[in-house]
């Protein structure tokens, strides 16, 4: 069995035993050219794909039928082995630009997100699964200032995430 195949599988039945509880709505609506770019993850809710990732980036450019995502992380330490994935995104909703679909693998896995609250004037944003199991806190910057990143937090908390289950995996440098 390729690793591409057993990385399908593992997103695969990863999508199909998150509980059916909802994320909540976006906040805002987002610009599409906010999204462009670099994002360096700063906090998750623990998943199996991206176990033991740390100083983990999403890089977003347009193409022709939405966007292209390169996902990335380092395996076990910041200067660990490189684990790349690719995805294509889609807006799911164009009133707020904050609804999106991914697929993974070649289109063998999708799943729904929702970018439920950004801060573009502090270099943050919330990604959310549709579902509401998973989260990420994300940064324009590998780190986000101490106190820039407890009002993130907080935020995350007033959304109805549980914050105690985040971890903060370390960024490049570090």
């Amino acid at each position: 069995m390729t690793q591409r195949t057993v990385l399908a599988a593992l997103a695969a039945s990863l999508i199909l035993a998150m509980a059916a509880q909802a994320a909540p709505e976006p906040t805002r609506r987002i610009e599409i050219s906010q999204m462009m770019g670099r994002w360096y993850e700063v906090a998750r809710v623990p998943n199996a794909l991206q176990r033991g990732c740390q100083a983990g980036a999403s890089d977003w450019a347009p193409s022709a039928k939405g966007f292209a995502v390169v996902q990335s992380c380092h395996k076990g330490a910041p200067n660990g082995p490189l684990s790349v994935w690719k995805a294509k995104a889609t807006v799911a909703d164009p009133k707020t630009n904050a609804k999106l679909k991914m697929t993974f693998f070649g289109g063998v896995v999708s799943q729904d997100y929702v970018v439920v609250d950004h801060r573009p004037e502090q270099g943050w944003l919330v990604l959310a699964t549709a579902n509401g199991k998973y989260l990420w806190l994300m940064a324009t910057r590998p780190t986000l200032s101490a106190a820039i990143k407890s009002q993130a937090l907080a935020r995350i908390g007033q959304l109805g995430f549980d914050i105690g289950r985040l971890e903060f995996p370390r960024p490049m440098g570090s």
